[in-house]
C-alpha cells in the first residue's frame, strides 16, 4: 500500500494537534462537525484550513493519513527538525547533530525508525550507520 502524501504544513497541523493530546478520533470528529475548535489546547489563531480541505476532499483518505501515517511531499531542514520535535520529541543537540546537508548521529528505536522512514519525502535519504539491539544509528541527508 502506498502512503498518502501531504504537505509539510498539513503535517505540522496534524502533529500540533497530536502533541497537544488531541486524539485521531477527536480530530476527525471536529472536522466532520465542521466546527473546528480545539479550545485553548492549541494556538488560538492556528490555521486549520489545509487539513479541513484535505479532510473534505476524502474523509477516508484523511483517516488513513492519521491511522496509517503519511509521507511529506517535500521537507526542508527546518521542517524536518520541527517534525522530529513535534512527532517524536527528538531535539537538536540532545538527540542529533546538525550538519551541512542534514542531520547526523540520530539514535532511534525501531518503531520510530519505521515511522520516520515512511514520513520522509523523496528529497531525503537515510544513511544507516549501525544497529545495536533495538536502536538504529543513522544520518538523514537532503538530496
Amino acid at each position: 500500500m502506498e502512503t498518502n502524501k501531504i504537505t509539510m504544513m498539513e503535517a505540522y497541523r496534524i502533529e500540533a494537534l497530536r502533541s497537544n493530546d488531541i486524539s485521531n478520533d477527536e480530530i476527525i470528529e471536529q472536522l466532520n462537525s465542521k466546527e473546528v475548535d480545539f479550545g485553548d489546547r492549541v494556538e488560538p489563531d492556528m490555521d486549520f484550513s489545509g487539513i479541513i480541505s484535505l479532510y473534505e476532499q476524502n474523509p477516508q483518505t484523511f483517516k488513513s493519513i492519521l491511522e496509517d501515517g503519511y509521507t511529506v511531499k517535500f521537507i526542508t531542514m527546518n521542517g524536518l527538525q520541527n517534525l522530529l520535535k513535534m512527532k517524536f520529541d527528538i531535539i537538536k543537540d540532545r538527540d542529533y547533530e546538525l550538519v551541512e546537508h542534514g542531520i547526523s548521529q540520530l539514535s532511534i528505536d525501531e518503531k520510530t525508525y519505521t515511522a520516520l522512514k515512511q514520513m520522509l519525502g523523496k528529497n531525503c535519504r537515510i544513511e544507516e550507520l549501525s544497529k545495536d539491539n533495538d536502536k538504529q544509528l543513522l544520518n538523514i541527508l537532503f538530496v
